[in-house]
């Protein structure tokens, strides 16, 4: 958090004061960002007000009270799809609701699509009525969709898209569709727009259950169970630690275009490594097996998912500050003190 702070301090001054709307408080992203805030506020007397959106108040209460039990933080009850836009005064807002990371609401592709637009929509309507001046949209490099194996790492200018046959890329247009809507509303409304397209990401209170495969690893591992990979464990990843993230997010708010205008930002970690080799790093020294589930047998080259990011490096000044063994160390610690196996 010390890292997170000292690497931010622009977002604090120009937010001193602020009353920040955030939605997916209580998610992976969310929460990291919340107890940032209210870390500023202790120590760098930033006097931030934190709204955050969630659907299950009193579940974030009795889980993190630590970060939800604060004065400076106002819980509103609501699904972004259905809530009125009426959140009082905004000064900013970061969008990171998402249903990706619990498996049975990723499985409702038609919901996901849905979340991701009409959520949108509902709460740019809510910064509108609000007055808000800064809007940080949480997107994906899904919206690519698939990167072509002979590119390294896809950068911003690549103008590829999802498969609208597969309805399985729900996620990837949802999130097309979301971007386009925060640059409308910029235009109309004159406020400033970032956008950060999300690859795999690491950290503490990473979902053990998801679609994450750092995530099952980690759980598996700790549980004393073999690690499996449903695949052929070829396919390439690149991990950004969770407080690299926060660094990266908060610089693109501080830093944000002019009114009117929009940025996007692709925000991961270019250090492609395979499935197979993250399931050994995650078990190293623990004694546990890998499996691998099946045997690669193509020929083709591995998939890929890694960005490359030398927009977000030259514009914001930021940089991969923490190596992925760290990452998950990190993360194995912190899982390990915290959840029941």
């Amino acid at each position: 958090m010390d890292l997170i702070l000292s690497e931010t301090e622009t977002f604090w001054q120009a937010f001193r004061g602020a009353r920040l709307l955030v939605t997916g408080g209580t998610g992976f992203i969310g929460s990291w960002l919340v107890e940032t805030v209210l870390r500023a506020n202790a120590e760098r007397g930033a006097d931030i007000r934190l709204a955050v959106l969630t659907r299950a108040p009193e579940h974030a209460c009795r889980t993190a009270p630590h970060a939800f039990v604060n004065e400076a933080v106002e819980l509103i009850a609501g699904d972004v799809t259905t809530i009125e836009p009426k959140l009082g005064s905004i000064d900013a807002c970061i969008h990171a609701a998402t249903d990706v990371g619990e498996p049975v609401r990723a499985a409702d592709h038609l919901a996901v699509f849905d979340s991701c637009v009409t959520g949108t929509r509902r709460i740019l309507d809510a910064c509108i009525a609000g007055g808000a001046r800064h809007f940080l949209l949480l997107s994906s490099g899904a919206v690519y969709g698939t990167q072509p194996t002979n590119i390294d790492n896809m950068p911003e200018l690549m103008l590829w898209a999802p498969d609208t046959s597969d309805p399985a890329s729900g996620y990837g247009e949802g999130k097309r569709a979301a971007e386009w809507l925060a640059s409308a509303y910029a235009a109309r409304a004159n406020f400033s727009v970032a956008i950060a397209r999300i690859y795999a990401l690491i950290g503490p209170n990473l979902p053990l259950h998801g679609n994450f495969a750092a995530g099952n690893f980690i759980r598996d591992a700790l549980a004393g169970m073999p690690v499996r990979i449903k695949g052929d464990g070829r396919s390439l990843r690149s991990y950004l630690y969770m407080a690299d993230a926060c660094i990266w997010l908060l610089r693109m708010i501080a830093t944000a275009a002019p009114s009117g205008a929009r940025q996007c930002y692709n925000l991961g970690s270019e250090k492609a490594i395979s499935i197979a080799e993250l399931a050994q790093r995650v078990v190293l020294g623990s004694g546990q097996s890998v499996e691998v589930m099946t045997q690669g047998l193509s020929v083709l080259p591995p998939p890929r998912y890694v960005p490359n990011t030398g927009k977000a490096r030259a514009a914001l000044g930021v940089a991969e500050y923490t190596d992925l063994d760290t990452a998950i160390g990190k993360t194995i610690a912190w899982t390990r003190k915290s959840t029941p196996f």
